[in-house]
C-alpha cells in the first residue's frame, strides 16, 4: 500500500510563520530572540530536508522509497533487499527547467487498481491489472506516476504545460547496490566511441554476459536486457507506450555500478539511402532529443523484478502500461501463419517452371498454403521495382492483381513486404489503393532507427493500416513497446536475433543458447518475429550457413517447439513449401498451432538453460520446451490439466538427434494432472505435446 512519510514543505511553512507571529504577541522581544532562533532552525530544516514516499507492490514484496529533494530519486528493494539502489530521474528542457531538480511537490495522489483487461491477439485472452500508483503532481506544470506491480517498478514522465518546449536530455540511471551482472545486447553498429553512428542500427545481435564494470563503455546496449541484481533477483530493464519520443539505450559510460540512459537526438538533416534506397540516414541532428507540442505522458521506464526465471518470462507489464487500444472495432484483425519465401530463397522442387519472383512461384506458395490450412503468403523483396522506393512500380513478372484473387479464391491473404522509405513517402494512397486491390498486410522493413521520428512513424503507419483494414508487421525496428495494444493490427515485431541470420552466420556461432535467453528477456517486452520452422537441421558441429539451401541450429523438435514458445500472432513458416511437403507429420503439426492463446503458462525454465511453457486455445493445450546444447531430462509439470487421463501428441528428439538433428519421434500418449511427464531432451532439443 502506498504511504507518504516525512513533512510536507507549505504546510511547515505555513505553521513556522503562524508560531511566529504568535510569539510577537506573547513574549517581549528578549526572550523572542532566543525562540526565533530555535524557530529558524527548525523551519530550516523541513525546507532543506528530504520528502520520502513509499510504494508497495499489492503484495508488498516490492517496495520503492521515493525521494524528493535536490534530486528526484528512487530504488527498489524484493522481500527486503535492495535490488536498486537509490537512482535519479530528471528531464531538461530548453526553457532552462529541470524537471525532478530541487523539485517542489504540490499533491500527491495515490491509487489502487484491480482490474481485467482484454487482450484479443496476445498470450492470454484477459489479463489481470493490479498495482498500486503514486502520482507525483510539482510546480511546474509536470507530474511523475510510479506505479508498482507484483513483478516490477515502473514510472513516467507527465508534461501539463500547453506551451510548445524541447527536451535536451533526460537523465534515466539505474544504480545497482554491487557490480553485479547483466546480459545486455550490444548495438552491433558503428564504431566503439561514435554513438551517432550506434543510434543507426537493426536491433539485431545475441546477448554478452558480464559484470556491469566490464561491459563496453563506448557501446549502446538496446533494451530489454537483464541484470543479475542479487543471486535470487533478476531485474529486466526495458521501456514500453514508446510513442513519438526517442527510445532508450543503456550504456555503462559512468562506470561504478550504474546503466545510464542515452537517446539519439531529434534528426536534423537526412538522406535517402541506405538499403536498395529505401532508408534515411540522418545526416545531423539537433541538440535536443524530442519536441514537445503540449500535455502528453512520456514513456514508461519499467523494471521487471522476479525472483524466479519463470516470472521474468511470463511478465505482462509491457502490454498492460501501454495505452488501450483506438480501435474500438478490431473484428477485421486476423492473426495466423504466414508462408515465407525469402529464407528459402524462392526454392521449388518438382516444378516445370523456373522459381524466382513470378506468378507461378507465388502460386505455388498459395497452394500449399491452401492445402494446410495457413492463413498468408508474403510477397518480400523483389516484387517492387528495386531502387525506386516506389510500391506502385511493380515488376513485369508479377501481376498483383491475379495473385491477389487466386489467393482470395483459396482463403488465402496476399501480405506485401515494402520498404520503410517506400511506404513512408506516398503512406496514405499505398494502404488505400493494395486494400482495394485485396491486400491483407504489410511487413515494412529497414526503419533501423528509433529516434522521435522513426517512433512516431510506426504509430502513425499503424494508424494508416488500421484506417484501410491492414495489418502490420514492423519488421527491421526496435523491440516492441505497447503498440500492439494501442493499435491491436500491428501483430507482430522484429528487433531479434532471429532465424534468418542462420542464412550467414559463421560455423560455430551459437544461436541456440540466444534461443532459450530470448523468452526471459527479449520476449519480456512483446511478440518476435523470430522466423521459425527449418526443415533442414543440423547439430552444432553440422551446422553450416547456406543462403540459397539455409538450415536451423538444434533438432526438429527445436523448431517445432518454438511454434509454442515464441510469441508471434503474425508466425512464418520460414522453410521451403517443397521442405514442407516432404516433412507431413512437423508441417501438419506447425499448421494447427494457434498463433493467439486464451491462457499461458510458464511451467519451468532456467534463462540461457532451457524453457517450457503451456498455452491453451479453447480446450486444447499445447506445451513447448526448448533446451540449449546441454542434454538434459525433464519432468513436464501437468497439474494445470482438469482431473482425469487426457490424449495427447508427442513430439519428442529421436534416439540419434544429437548426431542427426533432423531426428525425431511421434508418439500418441496418455496423460493426467498428477503425472508429471518425463522427456528427454537432446543438445539443442525440443519437444512438444498437444492435449485434447
Amino acid at each position: 500500500m502506498p504511504v507518504l512519510m516525512g513533512i510536507k514543505e507549505e504546510a511547515s511553512v505555513g505553521a513556522s510563520f503562524l508560531f511566529l507571529n504568535c510569539l510577537l504577541i506573547l513574549f517581549d522581544m528578549k526572550k523572542l530572540n532566543l525562540l526565533l532562533t530555535c524557530t529558524c532552525a527548525l523551519f530550516a530544516l523541513s525546507v532543506q530536508g528530504q520528502k520520502q514516499l513509499l510504494l508497495s507492490s499489492p503484495d508488498g514484496k516490492l517496495k520503492s522509497t521515493i525521494t524528493v529533494g535536490d534530486k528526484l530519486t528512487y530504488d527498489i528493494s524484493c522481500n527486503g533487499q535492495q535490488v536498486l539502489a537509490p537512482s535519479p530521474i530528471s528531464a531538461t528542457l530548453d526553457n532552462g527547467k529541470v524537471w525532478g531538480d530541487k523539485a517542489r511537490l504540490a499533491k500527491v495522489t495515490e491509487k489502487k487498481n484491480d482490474t481485467q483487461i482484454d487482450a484479443p491477439f496476445y498470450r492470454s485472452s484477459c489479463v489481470r491489472d493490479y498495482y498500486n500508483e503514486l502520482t507525483l503532481r510539482f510546480k511546474g506544470d509536470y507530474s511523475v506516476v510510479f506505479r508498482a506491480y507484483n513483478d516490477g517498478v515502473a514510472y513516467r514522465f507527465v508534461n501539463h504545460a500547453k506551451k510548445p518546449f524541447c527536451i535536451l536530455n533526460e537523465e534515466v540511471d539505474y544504480r545497482f547496490p554491487a557490480d553485479v551482472t547483466a546480459s545486455v545486447p550490444y548495438v552491433n553498429a558503428g564504431k566503439d566511441g561514435d554513438y551517432n553512428g550506434q543510434f543507426h542500427n537493426s536491433f539485431e545481435n545475441v546477448y554478452t554476459t558480464a559484470p556491469i564494470s566490464q561491459l563496453n563503455k563506448e557501446r549502446l546496449m538496446f533494451l530489454p536486457l537483464v541484470v543479475q541484481a542479487t543471486p535470487e533477483v533478476k531485474v529486466c530493464i526495458t521501456e514500453t507506450d514508446l510513442n513519438n519520443y526517442p527510445g532508450l539505450y543503456l550504456t555503462n559510460a559512468k562506470g561504478s555500478n550504474s546503466l545510464s540512459g542515452i537517446q539519439a537526438p531529434y534528426p536534423k538533416t537526412m538522406k535517402q539511402g541506405g538499403h536498395n534506397n529505401l532508408q534515411m540516414r540522418v545526416q545531423t541532428r539537433e541538440e535536443y532529443i524530442a519536441k514537445v507540442d503540449g500535455p502528453r505522458n512520456f514513456p514508461w521506464r519499467v523494471a521487471v523484478v522476479t525472483t524466479r526465471d519463470t516470472q521474468l518470462a511470463a511478465s505482462n507489464l509491457s502490454y498492460l502500461l501501454a495505452e488501450p487500444s483506438k480501435l474500438s472495432d478490431t473484428s477485421w484483425i486476423k492473426p495466423g501463419k504466414v508462408a515465407w519465401e525469402w529464407w528459402n530463397d524462392w526454392n521449388l522442387c518438382g516444378v516445370d517452371f523456373k522459381t524466382g519472383v513470378n506468378n507461378a512461384t507465388y502460386k505455388a506458395y498459395i497452394d500449399f498454403a491452401s492445402q494446410y490450412g495457413i492463413e498468408y503468403v508474403i510477397l518480400d523483396e523483389g516484387w517492387a521495382v528495386n531502387l525506386k522506393a516506389d510500391l506502385m512500380q511493380v515488376v513485369k513478372e508479377i501481376d498483383l492483381k491475379e495473385l491477389v484473387d487466386y489467393a482470395a479464391a483459396r482463403n488465402v491473404g496476399i501480405i506485401l513486404w515494402a520498404g520503410y522509405y517506400a511506404f513512408e513517402r506516398d503512406m496514405e494512397n499505398v494502404c488505400r489503393y493494395f486494400s482495394e486491390m485485396g491486400v491483407k498486410g504489410f511487413k515494412v522493413d529497414f526503419m533501423d532507427r528509433d529516434d522521435q521520428l522513426m517512433t512516431d512513424f510506426n504509430h502513425r503507419a499503424a494508424a494508416m493500416c488500421a484506417k484501410y483494414h491492414l495489418i502490420l508487421d514492423l519488421h527491421g525496428t526496435h523491440k516492441p513497446a505497447g503498440l500492439n495494444r494501442t493499435y491491436p493490427n500491428v501483430l507482430n515485431f522484429e528487433g531479434v536475433h532471429g532465424l534468418e541470420q542462420m542464412k550467414w552466420r559463421p560455423a560455430g556461432f551459437d544461436q541456440i543458447t540466444y534461443d532459450v535467453m530470448i523468452p526471459f528477456i527479449r520476449q519480456v517486452a512483446g511478440p518476435m518475429d523470430y522466423t521459425q520452422g527449418a526443415m533442414r537441421n543440423a547439430t552444432r558441429e553440422n551446422y553450416y550457413p547456406s543462403n540459397s539451401e539455409p538450415m536451423s541450429q538444434g533438432t526438429r523438435c527445436h523448431q517445432l517447439a518454438m511454434y509454442i514458445v515464441l510469441e508471434s500472432p503474425f508466425n512464418m513458416l520460414c522453410d521451403s513449401p517443397s521442405n514442407y511437403m516432404r516433412e507431413p507429420e512437423s508441417t501438419s503439426f506447425i499448421a494447427q498451432v494457434p498463433t493467439v492463446w486464451d491462457e499461458t503458462v510458464v511451467l519451468d525454465g532456467k534463462m540461457g538453460e532451457y524453457i517450457i511453457t503451456a498455452r491453451r486455445k479453447g480446450d486444447t493445450w499445447f506445451v513447448g520446451g526448448l533446451n540449449n546444447w546441454d542434454a538434459r531430462d525433464v519432468e513436464v509439470d501437468l497439474s494445470f490439466l482438469s482431473s482425469g487421463s487426457h490424449k495427447a501428441v508427442l513430439f519428442k528428439d529421436g534416439v540419434n538427434a544429437h548426431r542427426t538433428a533432423r531426428d525425431y519421434k511421434r508418439e500418441e500418449v496418455s496423460v493426467s494432472s498428477t503425472q508429471p511427464l518425463k522427456v528427454h531432451l537432446a543438445p539443442g532439443g525440443g519437444f512438444t505435446l498437444q492435449i485434447d
